[in-house]
């Protein structure tokens, strides 16, 4: 199987357990949270023990929580924990004490345990997001297959196409029949399957609330609900809109995007490059796998994303604000982009620093001051972070 090293997130954790005594892995089910925390313990210096919530045994030991984490020492890593919401108060009094361990604790994002760890945990905690594969993880040579087939660890290291598309099927099942539930979600799975079915239709476009809730029979704030449930466990994306102040009339809607490509595929049921190849969602496909690229190697966070577009059509598929800073994307599938009236627009009215063009060939080159075309494949060595 195909071996991706996780070297910069691992680094990461490893630096923030030197400076808190709890540092909390987020991300969705299924992403390497488990394989990076026990690599984690393999190289921790010192006692270590790893602790899964969903072993019978570990619940067991944990009946008396404080008492069996008070005996801990160097770190202790809790796998699962949004299963066990009251060890974060016991956490908390161990964090206090001067010769008590490190704790690592796992999850996936819910609303609980954000509000746990916010609550409870208060400036005791870092947190690290664990996303799936990127390009810097898989290397820019396959970068259509990590387009294809999404990041997620095994569906990218799988032997095929047929394969990767499999785990990608059972893993949306499982999601909305076991893992949603697991982390508090009260919305019936075959609801939440239909509505990101139907997200996924509107991949790369604005949200229109009214209509969305009439597709579905609910209230605008019901499919708000929906929205935020899924963009809380990470398999969802939401871009606000940027306002400047102009005289235009601008969009006001976020947009919305599937976060892992490979996961709008199976929702759109494209199993393979030939199909994706045919489909009317392809480009829009492309502009999502290119943003969460851009925003991953820019580690760029989530208050300093933004898309911004004007009710006459004018758009910027993605505006990075860094202070002072600002940086325009764009995403164009053609084979040699130019530069089109709305990039005009958004240099001018948004005042860019620079936009640079993503597109699917193989040379980076000068559209205008400011303004280059620059392949997807290039974008680690070409756009700097």
């Amino acid at each position: 199987m195909l071996l991706v090293s996780r070297e910069s997130h691992l680094a990461e954790v490893e630096r923030l357990l030197k400076r808190y005594r709890v540092v909390a892995l987020l991300g969705a089910r299924q992403v390497g949270k488990s394989t990076l925390a026990r690599q984690v313990v393999k190289r921790f210096r010192g006692p270590s023990e790893y602790v899964d919530l969903e072993e019978l045994a570990s619940l067991r030991a944990l009946e008396s929580p404080e008492s069996f984490l008070a005996s801990k020492t160097g770190l202790v890593v809790l796998d699962e924990v949004q299963r066990r919401p009251e060890l974060f108060p016991v956490l908390r009094v161990l964090a206090d004490r001067a010769s008590g361990p490190r704790f690592l604790v796992l999850g996936s994002a819910s609303p609980e345990l954000l509000k746990q760890t916010s609550e409870t945990l208060a400036g005791r905690i870092a947190f690290h997001h664990l996303p799936p594969f990127d390009l810097s993880e898989t290397g820019a040579n396959r970068q259509k297959r990590l387009w294809l087939r999404g990041g997620f660890p095994r569906a990218f290291t799988a032997h095929s196409d047929d394969e990767s598309a499999e785990w990608r099927r059972n893993f949306v099942k499982t999601f909305l029949e076991r893992d949603l539930p697991q982390l508090g979600v009260r919305v019936p799975g075959t609801t939440l399957g239909r509505f990101w079915a139907i997200l996924a239709h509107v991949h790369g476009q604005t949200l229109n609330w009214s209509e969305l809730g009439r597709s579905m029979g609910v209230a605008d704030n019901t499919v708000r609900h929906y929205v935020d449930t899924l963009a809380q466990a990470f398999v969802v994306r939401l871009l606000p809109p940027w306002h400047e102040n102009i005289s235009k009339r601008q969009v006001k809607s976020p947009k919305t995007l599937i976060a892992d490509s490979g996961l709008l595929h199976t929702l759109l049921d494209i199993d393979t490059f030939a199909a994706l190849e045919r489909h009317p969602k392809l480009g829009a496909s492309f502009e999502g796998h290119c943003i969460e690229q851009l925003i991953r190697h820019l580690e760029a966070r989530p208050e300093q994303c933004y898309f911004w577009g004007t009710q006459s059509g004018a758009e910027l598929d993605l505006l990075i604000v860094r202070g002072d800073e600002r940086r325009g994307f764009e995403v164009k599938y053609t084979d040699a982009p130019a530069l089109t009236p709305s990039m005009r627009s958004a240099l001018e009215d948004l005042k860019l620093d620079s936009l640079d063009v993503l597109y699917p060939g193989t040379r980076t080159y000068s559209l205008q001051a400011k303004v280059r075309a620059v392949p997807v494949a290039r974008l680690l060595q070409d756009i700097r972070p």
